[in-house]
């Protein structure tokens, strides 16, 4: 085989690779930034997720992005959902940080770890239109240090 060859075949399934590797399930994923001074108890952040597939099944994920100054294993966070009937629910999540030694669960480079929580699982939403989800921490501290970013990401199961 000849270098040009070689080279060809080589980009080619980089290009491949890439492309593959780019394709999402993602319906809607966002962060937002928490203040640097802290997460105060009664701030609160909010999605509003579009759904357009009411046939569809989805994965609800809330990701939390921490610093390693976060002084708890777990955070506790309230949600609140409004469906576009103007229905709301409430629920509370606790999620795991870290493990029982203190040792950062997720991912991330440097002093930033990223976690996902799975908050619900094949779900399926029953009214096309906006959901709004708000979240706020449930810890007991008024001012809670070590948490950058809030978070929330749907994604279709199975439409690989």
């Amino acid at each position: 085989m000849s270098v040009k060859k070689t080279n060809k075949c080589f980009w080619t399934i980089l290009i491949s690779l890439f492309a593959v590797a780019c394709t999402s399930n993602d319906v809607y994923f966002q962060y937002d930034t928490v203040n640097p001074k802290g997460w105060n108890k009664d701030s609160l952040y909010g999605f509003d997720i579009k759904i357009t597939d009411t046939t569809s099944m989805y994965n609800v994920y809330v990701n939390i992005r921490n610093r390693g100054e976060y002084p708890y294993q777990n955070l506790w966070l309230f949600l609140s959902k409004t469906t576009p009937d103007k229905i709301q629910s409430n629920d509370s999540i606790e999620c795991y940080l870290a493990d029982q030694r203190g040792k950062w669960l997720g991912s991330g480079l440097g002093s930033i770890m990223e976690m996902p929580v799975l908050y619900q699982e094949k779900v399926r939403f029953k009214t096309a239109g906006i959901y709004h989800y708000k979240i706020v921490h449930g810890m007991r501290d008024t001012i809670l240090h070590g948490i950058n970013d809030v978070g929330m990401r749907v994604e279709k199961v199975g439409s690989k």
